[in-house]
């Protein structure tokens, strides 16, 4: 299902945040469908190619919050969210939908709230 690809590309983006050599193909074959790990694939190599720019995108639409201050888990949930909106092209509803439910799985009770904040005013800015 989609839902475990999205999960692992947070999980690797997550990873991403703390070091430089990534181990992608093994935590690939952890997704039972091809279709999954395309899916996957797609989001972390979008999010490769595009992390400066990503990053500057969230910096710039945190309020009262610089970008390493923010709990890495809910920053590995907006790029991911992030990637998957504007590089994916993956309808915006669907991915905040998804991100928030895994915010509530992994993060802090308030995470969700935090996430859909900067998402919002990112894809309100973008007008995608």
């Amino acid at each position: 299902m989609r839902n475990d690809a999205r999960a692992l590309a947070f999980q690797l983006i997550f990873e991403r945040l703390f070091v430089k050599q990534h181990f992608d193909e093994e935590f690939f074959a952890t997704l039972n469908k091809e279709e999954d790990k395309i899916f996957a694939r797609e989001i972390i190599n979008n999010f490769d190619q595009n992390k400066v720019e990503i990053e500057k995108l969230v910096s710039n639409h945190l309020i009262g919050y610089e970008l390493d201050r923010v709990y890495k888990v809910d920053l590995a949930l907006i790029y991911e969210a992030l990637t998957e909106i504007i590089y994916n092209k993956t309808p915006k509803q669907v991915v905040i939908n998804e991100v928030l439910n895994l915010a509530k799985k992994f993060s802090t009770p308030k995470s969700s709230r935090f996430i859909n904040g900067v998402l919002s005013s990112i894809i309100k800015e973008l007008n995608v």
